[in-house]
């Protein structure tokens, strides 16, 4: 998509933390409560995350974070593009821009968790080379988690 600029930002960026609140919004209207996993801003992991805002005519429309779980391992967190803004390529912008961050950082495999009841977002990661896995971390008990990784 032209006109798409990707920034890294700090985790309580203004435009960040609208976009999350959206996204927490929308999944509350596809998931129960307990099917929806957020992101601990207070941990203190949480400095190791790369945090991300696309924006389009400097509009904030979608972002994205990389969390580190292990050396070589990231997962990908809080992916989210705004309704108005979807199939016009930001999700696939973003998700190039965040597996650069992660080869960059010397990480060679992204984990993710996604649901059932987000059919785009599956077909986004399978079309982008994820695949399917078993459940890992706190999602393994979840009916309402799809885990998916990629090797870069």
């Amino acid at each position: 998509m032209k006109n798409l600029q990707i920034k890294v930002v700090y985790p309580n960026d203004k435009d960040f933390m609208a976009l999350i609140n959206e996204l927490d919004e929308e999944l509350l209207t596809r998931y129960p409560k307990e099917g929806i996993f957020t992101l601990d801003f207070n941990q203190p992991k949480i400095n190791t995350a790369t945090f991300v805002v696309a924006y389009s005519d400097n509009i904030p429309v979608g972002c994205g974070a990389i969390l580190p779980m292990s050396k070589e391992c990231v997962e990908l967190k809080r992916f989210f593009v705004r309704k108005a803004h979807r199939g016009k390529g930001i999700a696939s912008g973003i998700l190039l821009f965040l597996e650069s961050e992660v080869k960059e950082r010397g990480y060679s495999i992204i984990k993710l968790e996604t649901g059932p009841n987000q059919p785009e977002s599956i077909h986004l990661y399978k079309k982008s080379g994820f695949y399917e896995i078993e459940k890992f971390g706190k999602y393994i008990n979840s009916k309402y988690s799809i885990c998916f990784e990629k090797k870069l």
